[in-house]
């Protein structure tokens, strides 16, 4: 038995480099030994950073295909997105329907706390049945325009968008309410 770990043990030439100097092996991954920059430096490149941060946030809220992620790139999504934002949207005005039924409920009149709240459930549901038929909408117009692309995940991604307050969706809508031609 000791000969086989002494056979095993001959053949082994060690790691192949040298040991690391602790002051090498202290330092983060991704970090460099180089000084640290002075304030003056670390403020300009803030500020740059800044600027290059708006410049990208505006183009995203402009559309621009560049800036925009993954999900919302290429034509059938902004169509997808001119196609919701044309319309009127029954799911745009819940959450600000919401708030008010917030405010109404600490009333003290409980028939009237009540109502409010029975009066949002019936907005949402009639929200989820206009995104549905706003889905099916979405899947046939995209199926005529753009006939070899796939359909799926575009209903919900029409609904989400439509749940939203027309002022508060990003990017900023492109088109009108009531614009057809798009």
């Amino acid at each position: 038995m000791t000969e086989s770990k002494n056979a095993s043990n001959s053949g082994s030439t060690g790691k192949g480099r040298p040991t690391r100097k602790r002051k090498e092996a202290t330092v983060k991954p991704g970090a460099s030994l180089a000084p640290a920059r002075t304030k003056a430096e670390k403020r300009a490149a803030r500020a740059e950073a800044r600027v290059q941060r708006l410049a990208q946030r505006n183009a995203f809220m402009r559309g621009d295909e560049s800036a925009l992620p993954a999900r919302d790139r290429g034509p059938v999504r902004k169509y997808v997105r001119n196609l919701v934002d044309a319309r009127i949207n029954v799911g745009e005005f819940f959450l600000p329907f919401i708030f008010i039924v917030l405010v109404v409920s600490m009333t003290r009149n409980q028939t009237i706390a009540i109502l409010s709240i029975l009066g949002m459930y019936v907005i949402m549901f009639i929200a989820i049945i206009d995104g549905w038929f706003l889905g099916r909408r979405i899947k046939r117009k995209v199926a005529e325009k753009f006939p070899n692309e796939n359909t799926k995940g575009l209903a919900l991604y029409g609904f989400l968008r439509s749940t939203q307050m027309r002022r508060m969706r990003a990017p900023k809508p492109q088109v009108k309410r009531g614009e057809k031609n798009f």
